[in-house]
Formats: C-alpha cells, structure tokens, sequence
C-alpha cells in the first residue's frame, strides 16, 4: 500500500534510520579503531532526527491509534520499544560493536512494525480528513528535526565494509 502523504514524513525518517541500521549491519563485525565513530553517528542521529521522531508519534501518531480497538495492543508494543530504543540511544558513546548490531536489529525491526502494521492499519481506518489532520500535528512536531538535521560528512561517516569476506566471517 502506498503511503498516505500524512504519514510520509515519519516515512522518511524511517528510512534515513534504516539506512543506518544496513551500515551499521554491513560493518559488523566493527572494528574498534571504527567504534567511536559509530557510536558518534547513532548519539547524533537521536539528537537531530530521532528524539523529534519519537515525540512526533508519541503526541500525534500513537493517540491517533488509540482511538481503535485493534490497534490498541500494537500501540503499547511500539511504546515499550521506543522505552528501550531511547535508553540505548542514550548509552550509544559506550556500546561495543556487537551491542551496536543487536541495537540496529532491533531498531530495524521497530520501524518495520511501524510501517507494515500501524500505518498499513491506519491508513485503512482513519478517514481522508483524520489522516490530513493528523499530518497537520506532523508537520509541527517535527518542524524543529528539519532545522536540527545534518548529514555525516565523508570524513566523520563510518563506513561499512566493501569486501565480500569480513573479519571474522565464517569463524564462530
């Protein structure tokens, strides 16, 4: 199902936050001369994009939801990750690389949920009107990300490994 406009932002930044979590997979192992930008990258995409991303559907998207039934138990999942989510992005400068793949799994599979069952399931059930509303509430949320947002520069982006062997591989 294509995404409603309303919903297009969120969109977006899950996007930018998969990109990260297929880097960061692709890297592992991380090697530990590569750990602080890693974990410089993960601190500083929380600061401009993700702490207004969760405040975004923590006051418009996930209420929005509430409001049905059948959403209700997906909701409390999405809130209990976002719990977990923002205490890892609060210890990023002191994750080891394995902590740093197991954080960008499970952040990989959040925005998943959050895109194949909540805004699928929204999509169906709120009304045209509901869901422009809704991407009103968006759109000022999230007015302040779109200042805040800058993208790595080559010389402070980890890179993820471009051979077809990685260390380690094959070796468990």
């Amino acid at each position: 199902m294509l995404r409603n406009k309303s919903l297009i932002p969120l969109s977006r930044q899950h996007q930018h936050a998969l990109a990260l979590c297929v880097r960061i997979e692709r890297a592992s192992p991380i090697a530990e001369n590569d750990l602080a930008k890693w974990r410089a990258e993960v601190a500083q995409h929380f600061e401009q994009e993700i702490g207004f991303h969760f405040a975004a559907e923590e006051q418009i998207v996930f209420p929005a939801a509430r409001q049905f039934a059948e959403l209700k138990a997906v909701v409390e999942e999405l809130i209990a990750e976002h719990t977990w989510l923002r205490e890892n992005f609060a210890r990023a400068h002191s994750m080891s690389g394995k902590d740093l793949s197991r954080f960008a799994q499970r952040l990989s599979r959040h925005i998943r949920k959050e895109e194949r069952q909540l805004f699928e399931c929204m999509q169906k059930l709120i009304s045209a009107d509901g869901l422009a509303a809704l991407g009103m509430g968006l759109d000022e949320v999230l007015k302040d990300a779109e200042q805040a947002c800058a993208l790595p520069t080559a010389a402070n982006k980890p890179q993820a490994r471009t051979n077809s062997s990685p260390a380690g591989a094959g070796s468990e």
